[in-house]
C-alpha cells in the first residue's frame, strides 16, 4: 500500500522556470565548494532566467515570514525548530540570507521536481525594505514583525520609513495572517483587512514607566502626543496609552505573564499560564520566544511540543553563539543598533563573575556607514561589571575606543587589534576563561569566517 504522504507527481513548469531551477542548483553547489557560502548570487542568477520563479517554487507551501528590526534570525530559529520537533515538513534560510535574492536561493535549492502530497511549511526572515518585493509573488500564511528600532539610518531611514515599506507589502496579501507584537507602539490599529493576532507582555520587568531620551518611538502614532506607559520592558516597548486621544495598546491574544527567574543562559518564565523555559537569555530573547509561540498556537502546534523546543533551543550563529578557542568559552552576540545593544548589555549584567570583552565594531554597508548610533548605547552600564580584559577591533576600532573611554571604561587597558589573527591570541592569553564578543553584523560573520578557517568552528553557516 502507497503511503499518501509520500505520493509524488510530477510538476508542470515553463521552459524558462525549469533551466531557472537546473542553473540556480548548480550555482548553489558551485558557491558552497568554492566559497563556503554564496546564498544570495545564485538567486541573482535565476531571478535573471525567471522573474517569477517565486511563484513556482513557493508552490505548496505554508510560508511564515518573520520580519521586523531585531530578532528575525533567532525568532525564524525558533519556529523552525517548533515545526520540525513537531515533525512536520519544513525548510528555512538559517544562513540568515533574508534579501529577494537569498530567499530564492532557499526555495530553489530545496525544490524538487515531484510534488509532496505531505503539508509542507516554509519559515522564512525577510528583510523589512523586501516585504513588497516578496509578497508581490507569494501570500504567506502567516507574517510576523517583531519590533521596530532605528537601524541603519542610511538605508531605512526613521521607523515609520521601515513600517511604511512593510505596510506596503502586507496591503498586497490581505488573505495572509498577521502575528503582531502588540507591546510595540507602532504596530496598532493597523487599518488593514488581515486577521490580526497580538502576543506582548502583562508583566513589568522594572518600576521604571519614562522611556529614555534615546528611545525609538516615543511620541503617539496618532496626534503625536508623548505616550505615557503602564509599564515598559524595554526601549518604546510595553503597555502604552496616549492621554490625548486615548490610542492604547491592542488586546493581547499571547501573554507572557511573569518572569521567574533569568540568568546568563536562559529564562524561565510564565506564558499564558503556564510554565516554560528559554533556552536563551535577556529581555529581548522572551520576546523572540513569544512571537514563536504565538506562530505556533496559531499553526496548531501542541504545547507539549513548543515547551521541549523551547527548552532546547540552540543559538543561531552568531546569536549567543558559544565557541572554543583554546581552552577559552568565547559568546559571540550580534549587535547592530541601540536598541539591542542595550539588551546584549543587559544580558552582560546578568554575570556576575569576572570575565573578558571583546568589542568589534565595521561600518560596511549591511551594518551602516554612519556609527554615530554607538553614542546612543547605553556603554556607561559595562563600567560597573566585572571585566578583566577589553580588546576592540573591526574597522572602526578607534571610534569604540573613544566611546568605552568617555563610558568610564579604563582606556588603559584597552587592547585594539588590528586583525582577527591578533584578537585571537589575545582572547587565547586572557588569563579568565569566559569571554563575550559583542559584534557588529559584517564583523561577526568575518570573525566567523576566520574562526571556521582556522578550525575553531566546523561549519560556517
Amino acid at each position: 500500500m502507497i503511503n499518501v504522504s509520500e505520493q509524488r507527481v510530477v510538476y508542470k513548469i515553463n521552459i524558462n522556470s525549469f533551466f531557472s531551477i537546473i542553473i540556480c542548483k548548480l550555482v548553489i553547489k558551485l558557491s558552497k565548494i568554492l566559497f563556503k557560502g554564496g546564498s544570495n548570487f545564485p538567486g541573482k542568477v535565476a531571478l535573471k532566467l525567471d522573474k517569477n520563479i517565486l511563484k513556482t517554487v513557493c508552490n505548496d507551501y505554508k510560508i511564515i515570514i518573520i520580519t521586523g528590526t531585531n530578532g528575525k534570525t533567532t525568532t525564524t530559529s525558533m519556529i523552525y525548530n517548533i515545526l520540525k520537533d513537531a515533525k512536520k515538513c519544513v525548510i528555512t534560510n538559517s544562513t540568515g540570507a533574508n534579501m529577494l535574492t537569498g530567499i530564492v536561493s532557499c526555495f530553489i535549492e530545496n525544490y524538487s521536481f515531484k510534488k509532496c502530497c505531505s503539508t509542507k511549511y516554509a519559515v522564512i526572515e525577510c528583510d523589512e525594505a523586501n516585504i513588497p518585493l516578496f509578497t508581490h509573488y507569494v501570500t504567506p500564511e502567516i507574517i510576523t514583525i517583531t519590533n521596530l528600532f532605528r537601524d541603519q539610518l542610511d538605508r531605512y531611514g526613521e521607523v515609520y520609513s521601515t513600517l511604511n515599506k512593510i505596510i506596503q507589502g502586507i496591503e498586497k496579501v490581505p488573505l495572509s495572517n498577521l502575528v503582531l507584537n502588540g507591546d510595540e507602539s507602532l504596530l496598532g490599529d493597523l487599518n488593514l483587512p488581515n486577521r490580526t493576532i497580538y502576543y506582548g507582555f502583562s508583566c513589568s520587568l522594572t518600576e521604571d514607566k519614562k522611556v529614555s531620551l534615546n528611545s525609538d518611538a516615543k511620541f503617539c502614532k496618532k496626534c503625536k502626543s508623548p505616550y505615557m506607559y503602564n509599564f515598559l520592558t524595554y526601549n518604546h516597548l510595553g503597555d502604552y496609552y496616549c492621554p490625548n486621544c486615548g490610542y492604547k495598546r491592542p488586546e493581547l491574544d499571547y501573554t507572557l505573564d511573569e518572569i521567574k527567574e533569568q540568568t546568563p543562559e536562559g529564562s524561565l518564565v510564565i506564558i499564558n499560564e503556564k510554565e516554560y523555559y528559554i533556552n536563551q537569555p535577556g529581555t529581548y530573547n522572551m520576546y523572540n520566544a513569544l512571537c514563536a509561540y504565538s506562530v505556533a498556537m496559531v499553526c496548531d502546534i501542541p504545547i507539549s511540543n513548543i515547551y521541549n523546543s523551547l527548552k532546547n533551543q540552540k543559538s543561531s550563529f552568531g546569536r549567543h553563539e558559544n565557541i572554543r578557542i583554546g581552552d577559552k568559552q568565547v559568546k559571540i552576540i550580534l549587535v547592530k543598533n541601540p536598541a539591542g545593544y542595550d539588551q546584549a548589555i543587559n544580558t552582560l549584567t546578568l554575570d556576575n563573575r569576572t570575565f573578558n570583552l571583546v568589542v568589534l565594531l565595521n561600518d560596511n554597508y549591511a551594518d551602516g556607514r554612519d556609527v554615530s548610533w554607538i553614542w546612543d548605547v547605553d556603554f556607561e552600564k559595562l563600567s560597573s561589571l566585572n571585566i578583566d580584559k577589553i580588546m576592540i577591533s573591526g574597522i572602526r576600532p578607534y571610534d569604540m575606543a573613544v566611546r568605552l573611554k568617555i563610558a568610564g571604561l579604563p582606556n588603559k587597558d584597552f587592547i585594539i587589534s588590528e586583525t582577527y589573527e591578533s584578537l585571537t591570541e589575545e582572547i587565547k592569553n586572557c588569563k579568565l576563561n569566559t569571554v563575550y564578543v559583542l559584534a557588529t553584523y559584517t564583523a561577526m560573520i568575518n570573525f566567523r569566517k576566520f574562526l571556521n578557517f582556522k578550525g575553531y568552528i566546523k561549519k560556517f553557516w
